[in-house]
């Protein structure tokens, strides 16, 4: 006999409720089924009826995405961040009932999120809504790998809940998102723009090349802010839709907190593990893209022999080399970058991989990468203190590692660049760029418009 999904549902809540009985404790469940194939942003937009927060992560280049619904339990760190979520995770995991048939990267039980880039940096009202560290465990998760289409149920529950009534709302629930809508929401479009202090910006620069010039300082990495005003609230599905559309080869995202979303398409993975496999990407080194395709040689050309990009690039390399040493075996790295494209910007790429030994945590790699050479500098700690004397930016979660973590230890991080946070109908953008001792404030400033270009655009600029 097949069992339907509604008894395979309450056959294990009715399982994980009679273990409360005996222990206790509210118990976590997590139930995957394979369904038909849906609009992965039909879905985001329909848990607006939901009234819950959501979560989105699509790596473009594989085809791979995932979106999460609502919050069943959260991971919330402040002090050695790393190490509280990763015990916190590894409790979760060992205490939850699991019912995933198909253990795929993203099926099952998952958690997602992300933290800030620098916990010492004083914060600001501006990222309010989003703590040092935070991942969520979401209530619904709709996963797309490999052209199949996995919809998976997180629920709590109590040896005082009523096993039908839990499962009449979660089918009720589960409609409302697969149910198909063709209808999408307004793009907006930018009624206003406002820079942070440009000239104040380019005088930072000056500032740190002076530093760098007299000291073991190497590069720092600034950033700055610019703020719009757009002419509606923005619809995050319609931001998700042309990011989709426009950025190839990107990490798209979008964390929702509250009212708030911090959203983009970045192109630097931080670390990819999967079934042991060890896949860490250096993305260091910017150029335009060109009108013509000799245009866009040229460009790729200047920008594969310049001496700084590739100062920059090496930087990163040898640092990734070094952070996962610990960690894994089989390091292979090639000895050239080469050029990585996309729509608006053109990048030195250089991937890094090896075999992650089994006791280790993606949250011990993690650590020991960030912040990288590309956002941080070199050497890492002079660098930090310089950028949080000096840079007028509370950068939140800008720049951080966010992604995703399963319970069969498959996840993906990326650092979150190329973003920004929507609140209503306002946005902060952010961008950055490698200073270094014969930095140009003019150069690195319109390098950090070149960086803004993608964000603007899908918010009608």
């Amino acid at each position: 006999m097949i069992e339907t999904k509604e008894e395979i549902i309450e056959s294990t809540l009715n399982h994980a409720k009679n273990k409360t009985l005996s222990t206790n404790h509210i118990q976590l469940v997590s139930i995957t089924e394979k369904i038909d194939t849906v609009n992965p942003l039909h879905f985001f937009e329909a848990a607006k009826q939901l009234q819950v927060n959501r979560t989105f992560w699509c790596s473009t280049a594989e085809d791979f995405l995932m979106v999460g619904v609502g919050n069943t339990y959260e991971i919330e760190a402040t002090d050695n961040r790393f190490q509280e979520t990763d015990e916190q995770w590894n409790r979760i995991k060992q205490e939850a009932i699991i019912h995933d048939p198909f253990q795929q990267p993203g099926t099952g039980l998952v958690v997602m999120g992300g933290m800030s880039f620098d916990p010492k940096k004083e914060r600001t009202s501006l990222w309010e809504n989003f703590s040092e560290s935070a991942f969520i465990v979401p209530a619904y998760t709709l996963t797309k790998y490999k052209e199949t289409y996995y919809f998976t149920i997180n629920v709590q529950i109590s040896s005082h809940d009523q096993v039908s009534m839990l499962a009449k709302e979660i089918n009720e629930s589960r409609h409302v998102l697969l149910k198909q809508s063709e209808k999408m929401p307004i793009k907006t479009k930018i009624a206003d723009k406002y820079e942070i202090a440009p000239e104040k910006w380019k005088e930072t620069v000056v500032e740190a090349t002076n530093q760098i010039k007299t000291s073991n300082l190497e590069k720092i990495v600034l950033s700055r802010e610019v703020q719009i005003k757009l002419n509606k609230k923005a619809e995050i599905t319609a931001v998700l839709d042309d990011l989709l559309a426009t950025q190839t080869n990107s990490f798209v995202f979008a964390f929702e907190h509250g009212e708030d979303c911090f959203v983009g398409a970045t192109p630097e993975r931080l670390i990819k593990i999967q079934n042991e496999k060890l896949l860490s990407t250096c993305l260091a080194g910017t150029a335009p893209r060109g009108q013509t395709p000799e245009e866009d040689e040229a460009f790729a050309n200047q920008l594969y022999n310049d001496e700084k990009n590739r100062s920059e690039h090496d930087f990163v390399v040898k640092m990734i080399k070094q952070a996962i040493r610990p960690y894994s075996a089989n390091i292979e790295v090639p000895n050239e970058p080469i050029i990585y494209p996309l729509k608006n910007l053109q990048h030195l790429y250089t991937p890094v991989t090896a075999t992650v030994r089994q006791d280790v945590s993606i949250f011990d790699i993690i650590g020991k990468l960030h912040p990288t050479p590309a956002l941080g500098g070199v050497p890492r700690q002079a660098s930090l203190q310089f950028i949080r004397e000096h840079e007028l930016l509370d950068r939140g979660w800008y720049g951080a590692p966010v992604g995703w973590i399963d319970h069969n230890n498959n996840s993906e991080f990326a650092v979150a660049i190329r973003s920004g946070l929507i609140k209503g109908d306002t946005a902060s953008l952010f961008a950055g760029c490698g200073v270094v001792k014969d930095s140009d404030p003019e150069a690195e400033y319109e390098e950090t418009n070149i960086k803004l270009v993608p964000m603007l655009s899908v918010l009608g600029g």
